[in-house]
């Protein structure tokens, strides 16, 4: 898969696993807040219950052991934190923790069916008053320390934290596996796509029987490309045909224009006008050559043909001494007929309306040579820059002279190249790519 492919489908690969991976984080802490709300109030609700059972078994034991209406207290049932009053608030049983002596106090002396105090997060007391048979009241004060509860809390937390990570983790995964696999075929069209040209009218993305809607559109794509492919072909049969019978009448101009200024009896006015009919007719038959030349090729011409750009470069500056030539040694995939072709307009535009031009090669995509042809020339304008390349376009400037520059891109586009115009602060600087052999 190319790299420019692959960016593609990545791009989106990774915009599926991100979306995959927020929803799953997403989810994972609400489920995470969710599980800490429930477990808070578990843990409130277990350690009030365990209070409420210790004052009961207390109160329990206290009635078992009490005679008459004195209040006796069990040593079974005096555990860490338990302490039994009477009905004055005086202490019957139990030790009073010192640090909780002001809570227990004044809890001794409740009137209330039941009292529960937190003390600094860390502790909480219930009291509860109790009746003997005799109807002698007393009170059980209780504490349960929150520290089992709250790490059992915090080991849950982690727990859900550690299970959101790997769950997250495990989603991200999933998704690039996934996309991977549904995505391999726009992979494959995407790096298909990037090496189509006019030229590569039989290449198809070839995605095999549809087994998904990606493989079903790879057909569907096939067969609107077998349309487009017979258009093209019916179109340059079309300019195939129109060429040949512009060729001839084409050619008796030139012939009658060639005989006429022969002639010694022609006036110098009458000789300048010839000559210039004479000049456009072999312009406008490099043109229909150019034409001819670009309706016969075929990728399989175009898939053995090398020329050097070099011999191509110097071809074109035949008539133009003053042209500049730099480094430009480089192979070309292309017919060097169709070389001179795609690089003759531009030079031949570039040095009617600038006084200096050089023609380099820079640097261009992977498999592809430019060719950039700068000039000192006045420049186009930001409206022009794509308008000098339409078919007729003849405004000023770099203004493009009947199919030159159009014919020139179509050229080079029909080899899977281009030709485009750098606007700069000072001049212009066209550059030509086309494919290196």
């Amino acid at each position: 898969m190319s790299s420019e492919a692959s960016g593609g489908a990545g791009s989106l690969r990774r915009q599926l696993v991100g979306l995959s991976a927020a929803v799953t984080a997403v989810a994972a802490v609400l489920l995470t807040l969710l599980v800490q709300l429930l477990l808070g109030q578990t843990s409130t609700d277990s350690v009030n219950q365990v209070l409420r059972d210790r004052c009961d078994n207390v109160a329990t034991a206290v009635r078992g052991a009490s005679t008459g209406s004195t209040i006796v207290v069990p040593a079974s049932a005096l555990q860490a934190g338990v302490a039994v009053y009477d009905d004055a608030g005086a202490l019957v049983g139990g030790a009073v923790p010192s640090a909780f002596a002001d809570v227990y106090d004044e809890l001794s002396r409740t009137t209330e069916p039941t009292v529960t105090r937190e003390i600094d997060d860390s502790d909480r007391v219930r009291a509860q008053p109790f009746t003997l048979a005799s109807g002698v009241r007393g009170v059980v004060v209780v504490t349960e320390r929150l520290a089992p509860y709250e790490e059992a809390e915090r080991y849950a937390l982690a727990v859900s934290i550690g299970t959101g990570l790997l769950a997250v983790l495990a989603s991200a995964l999933l998704a690039a596996w996934v996309s991977r696999r549904a995505l391999r075929p726009v992979g494959r069209m995407a790096a298909t796509a990037s090496q189509w040209s006019e030229r590569d009218l039989g290449r198809r993305f070839d995605l095999g029987a549809p087994t998904n809607e990606i493989t079903a559109l790879g057909g569907t794509l096939d067969g609107l490309l077998d349309k487009v492919s017979a258009a093209i072909r019916s179109e340059q049969r079309l300019t195939s045909e129109l060429a040949h019978e512009l060729r001839t009448p084409l050619t008796a101009v030139q012939g009658t224009a060639g005989l006429m200024l022969m002639r010694p009896d022609l006036d110098d006015d009458l000789r300048d006008d010839v000559e210039e009919i004479l000049v456009g007719t072999r312009r406008m038959g490099e043109t229909i050559t150019g034409l001819l030349e670009l309706a016969r090729s075929t990728s399989s011409m175009a898939a053995v043909s090398v020329s050097h750009l070099r011999s191509a470069v110097e071809h074109v500056t035949e008539r133009h001494a003053d042209v500049a030539i730099g480094d430009v040694d480089a192979t070309i995939g292309m017919p060097e007929s169709l070389v001179v072709r795609a690089i003759g307009p531009v030079v031949d535009n570039a040095v009617r309306i600038a006084d200096h031009v050089t023609i380099t090669v820079g640097h261009a995509r992977p498999g592809y040579v430019a060719v950039l042809v700068d000039d000192d020339g006045p420049g186009v304008g930001p409206d022009d820059v794509e308008r000098i390349f339409e078919a007729g376009h003849t405004s000023g400037g770099h203004a493009g002279s009947g199919l030159g520059l159009p014919l020139a891109r179509r050229i080079a586009r029909s080899a899977g190249g281009d030709v485009r115009l750098e606007r700069r602060d000072v001049g212009s600087r066209f550059v030509i790519e086309l494919p290196r052999a």
